[in-house]
C-alpha cells in the first residue's frame, strides 16, 4: 500500500509565496534557513532542502549556469521575485555583497574597496578599512 501522490514542486512553492505587484519583493512564508534564504524540500524520495530563491528562479527564468550563484538586487533573503535576482559568479556577489552593507567602510583612499580581498573586516564584524591604507599605518606607528 502507498500514500497519497506527493505534489509537484511548483504547487507546493507557490502556495509559500506572497505574490505582490511585479516590481516589489515576493515574501517567502514557509521555512528560512539560518542566514534568512527561504528554504523548500526538493519532494518525494528526495530529501534535500533547496533556495526558495533559485526554485524561483528556475521555474519562471530558466536553469541556473554551472558556477553561478542567485544575487538578491533587493538584497532581501526572503524574496523570491526573478526580477529582482541575477545569477552571477560567487565572487561577484561576494563584491557586490560588500558594497551593498550599511556598514560599508568609508572611502578615505584611492584602493579597490570592491575586490574582498582588499578589505580588512574586524572579527566581530562590525568595522571595515583598507588593507593596503592599514598595513602603511602600522608600518609608520
Amino acid at each position: 500500500m502507498t500514500g497519497p501522490t506527493p505534489k509537484p514542486l511548483a504547487e507546493r512553492f507557490w502556495s509559500k509565496v506572497a505574490l505582490a505587484e511585479d516590481d516589489a519583493c515576493w515574501e517567502w512564508l514557509a521555512s528560512k534557513g539560518g542566514e534568512g534564504y527561504g528554504q523548500i524540500k526538493a519532494g518525494g524520495a528526495d530529501r534535500r532542502m533547496l533556495g526558495a530563491h533559485r526554485v524561483a528562479w528556475e521555474l519562471l527564468a530558466g536553469p541556473i549556469g554551472d558556477s553561478l550563484v542567485i544575487d538578491h538586487l533587493c538584497r532581501n533573503r526572503g524574496c523570491v521575485n526573478p526580477r529582482h535576482m541575477q545569477p552571477v559568479t560567487n565572487g561577484e556577489n561576494v563584491r557586490r555583497g560588500y558594497a551593498a552593507l550599511p556598514s560599508a567602510p568609508q572611502r578615505r583612499c584611492d584602493h579597490d574597496w570592491s575586490d574582498p580581498a582588499n578589505v580588512y573586516v574586524r572579527s566581530d564584524g562590525r568595522g571595515r578599512s583598507c588593507r593596503a591604507c592599514r598595513l602603511k599605518t602600522r608600518r609608520t606607528i
